[in-house]
């Protein structure tokens, strides 16, 4: 038995993180066809929209407003809230640790800072999301925007996120 126990617990993947902060921008890159870089909770990875598997949000602006997209054919934002400043953000991010959400929304659109969103992965997991910052300008002639964000992921398909 302590044998057998042994090899699960070596056999676990302890290097998946399940929360961070990342930022993830719209510049685009060039190989056979045009692909940014966005971010993958399940790894907890930024990676190409052009990868075997595909980021679950990449962010945007049509020079105006910043978004997220998902690549999941699905509704998968819910904004579960805005914030007048960073330390009631915060706080709120930390103190959610359930959703109960019932309608989502095809992006998590328009971002601000000091908000928080919930997004549902392509198999029904589950990230909480705080935007810390977020960047928007005009490089090489076109709308750029970068986004950084504190992300809290539910790899095992419910509701309640993991404690830090």
């Amino acid at each position: 038995m302590t044998v057998l126990l042994s090899f699960i617990a070596c056999g676990k993947n302890d290097s998946e993180e399940t929360s961070g902060t990342v930022t993830i921008n719209n510049e685009r890159f060039m190989s056979q066809t045009y692909y940014i870089y966005g971010f993958l909770f399940s790894t907890g990875e930024i990676v190409a929209t052009t990868s075997t598997t595909p980021p679950d949000i990449t962010v945007d602006t049509d020079g105006t407003t910043v978004k997220f997209e998902a690549s999941n054919y699905k509704n998968s934002f819910y904004k579960a809230g805005e914030y007048n400043d960073a330390a009631a953000a915060k706080t709120a991010f930390d103190n959610l640790k359930t959703v109960n959400v019932t309608a989502w929304e095809e992006w998590a659109n328009p971002l601000k800072e000091n908000q928080i969103w919930i997004y549902r992965t392509r198999s029904e997991c589950y990230a909480k999301i705080r935007i810390v910052s977020l960047l928007k300008e005009v490089r090489n002639e076109r709308n750029y925007t970068e986004c950084t964000f504190e992300w809290v992921y539910q790899p095992d398909g419910t509701t309640t996120f993991p404690a830090k």
